[in-house]
């Protein structure tokens, strides 16, 4: 179950989106369930 608050990822990797967004993925330090940011627009 995810602990629904704003935490800082770990072990985040950045990836861009079919669309074309940047996106963070991570593990929530607290509960280890992913955790997905997105940034906005590529580069």
């Amino acid at each position: 179950m995810k602990c629904k608050k704003g935490v800082e990822m770990k072990n985040g990797k950045e990836v861009i989106m079919k669309n074309g967004m940047r996106a963070m993925k991570g593990v929530c330090p607290h509960c280890g369930t992913a955790v997905f940011r997105i940034m906005g627009k590529a580069k």
